[in-house]
Order: C-alpha cells, then sequence, then structure tokens
C-alpha cells in the first residue's frame, strides 16, 4: 500500500512517523511546500491553490489515500481538495482533538496558530463537542515556524509564551497544530504541575493515521518487515528530508525504516 501525506512543512512527520509505526511495510509519500509557508496568515483562496498544488503533486504518484496533516489546509482546502480526488483518491482531514479533551469534563487549553485561535472553524469544534466545559484558546505566534526550522531558542521562547498563557488549572492542552506534537516533550516540560499529574497533551497524528488505514480497508501491522519506502516532495520535486526534520526523532524513524527515493 501507499500512503500519502501533505503539509506546507514538516508538521506533517508526526502523521507520517504514526503510519509507519502501524504499518512498517507501507510506502509513504510526503508532500509539501515549504517556501510558501506559513499558510496560516494565507487568504483561504491562497491556501486552497497551495494545497491543490502540493495534493496534485502527491497524487501523480499513485497513492492509495492522502492524509492532509495540517489544520489550516483542513480548514480552508478540505472540500476542494474532495472535490478534485474523491472517489478515486480518499482524502482524510486533520481535526483538533477537541472532542476527546472535552470528553474528560475538566478544563482544558488549545494551542494553535494565530489565525486558528478564535477562528470561527475552532469556535463552532468548541461550541459543538465542549458545550459547558472551561476552555482556554492559546495563540503560539511564532510557534510553528520556529519548530519548522528547527530553531532551538526560538521554540522556546514560543513554548514558554504559551505556556504563560494557559491557566494553572488546566489539566490537559490540545495541540491544535500538527508541528506542535514534534516538540510535545518540551510543551510538557513548560507546564509543570507539581503533585499533580503531568498536563495531558492530545494530538492528531494517531486517530489521523488509523483513519487513513480505515479508509483503504488496512489493518494495523506494526510487526510488518519494515519494507515501506519514503519518497519526499518538495515543492512537487523530489528530494531527501530537509535537515530540519532530522533533528526530531519522527523524522529520523522515517530515514531510518526501510528504503528511501
Amino acid at each position: 500500500m501507499k500512503i500519502a501525506l501533505m503539509d506546507s512543512g514538516i508538521g506533517l512527520l508526526a502523521a507520517a512517523a504514526e503510519v509507519r509505526r502501524l504499518r512498517p511495510d507501507a510506502d509513504l509519500v510526503l508532500s509539501s511546500d515549504p517556501a510558501t509557508m506559513p499558510w496560516g496568515p494565507r487568504t483561504p483562496e491562497d491556501v486552497t491553490a497551495l494545497a491543490l498544488a502540493v495534493a496534485r503533486a502527491a497524487a501523480e504518484l499513485r497513492p492509495d489515500a492522502l492524509v492532509v496533516a495540517c489544520n489550516t489546509a483542513s480548514v480552508r482546502a478540505l472540500p476542494a481538495l474532495r472535490a478534485e480526488l474523491e472517489p478515486a483518491l480518499p482524502v482524510i482531514g486533520t481535526v483538533p482533538a477537541i472532542k476527546p479533551a472535552a470528553a474528560g469534563g475538566g478544563p482544558f487549553a488549545i494551542w494553535a496558530t494565530p489565525a486558528t485561535t478564535g477562528s470561527p472553524y475552532q469556535r463552532g469544534l468548541i461550541s459543538r463537542f465542549a458545550a459547558g466545559v472551561d476552555v482556554t484558546e492559546v495563540p503560539c505566534p511564532g510557534l510553528a515556524d520556529a519548530i519548522e526550522y528547527a530553531d532551538e531558542a526560538a521554540i522556546d521562547r514560543a513554548v514558554a509564551a504559551a505556556a504563560a498563557l494557559t491557566p494553572d488549572g488546566v489539566g490537559t492542552v490540545v495541540l491544535g497544530c500538527t508541528h506542535y506534537e514534534l516538540v510535545a516533550g518540551r510543551v510538557a516540560d513548560a507546564l509543570p504541575r507539581p503533585g499533580l499529574l503531568p498536563v495531558a497533551l492530545l494530538g492528531s497524528a494517531g486517530a489521523v493515521a488509523a483513519q487513513a488505514l480505515r479508509r483503504i480497508g488496512a489493518e494495523p501491522a506494526p510487526s510488518a518487515e519494515p519494507t515501506g519506502t519514503l519518497t519526499v516532495l518538495l515543492g512537487g520535486h523530489e528530494a531527501g528530508l530537509p535537515d530540519a526534520a532530522l533533528t526530531y526523532a519522527e523524522g529520523r524513524l522515517l530515514r531510518g525504516v526501510g528504503a528511501s527515493r
């Protein structure tokens, strides 16, 4: 099987690594266009055009499914992507883990890009799944960019700023941008709770990977032979994983399992 994932940049690594863990024998296609990021501040029309270009590049390699591993692209471009590519190519979007966070009943926070924070889309999810629950929306300016370029100092500053806006009573944080899952450990370290359980961090990578397999009728097989290949497309052209990607465990896992081309 072949599963493609798309994003503006390396935010797709978390979901790709989850697919690799579930199916080490799956061929993966990672399609992005980091020269055009960030997508968050762009108009919906621009995001849709960029997302379609990245998706078309992946679709040329005839995958069995396409994961939109980007919250911004899922919000802005998912209808256009599905209108063009489905039913021939199943398209799986990314939704912030607001529903499972609300299921606990306690207060939680959503860390997201400034463009997503307070957006009608995010507010709609809160209204639908977390009515009556204490929810704090936390904007994280610069964090996705800092992660994209593995800028350690900038990551520390952005995480510390977001942590300062997160109420002490919050027991769960939803990571509302796929890039943020790559630094989940640093987010947890920035939210100490002396004498209490650590803050639970909820991302979407695991759920998205599982949904991709379901859409193509495949079962998880984590013990399968690690024969899956890795193809990286940057702006539609084959390339290697960016150096920044290899600073994260997810990027090293993808490079280290199976052959690449």
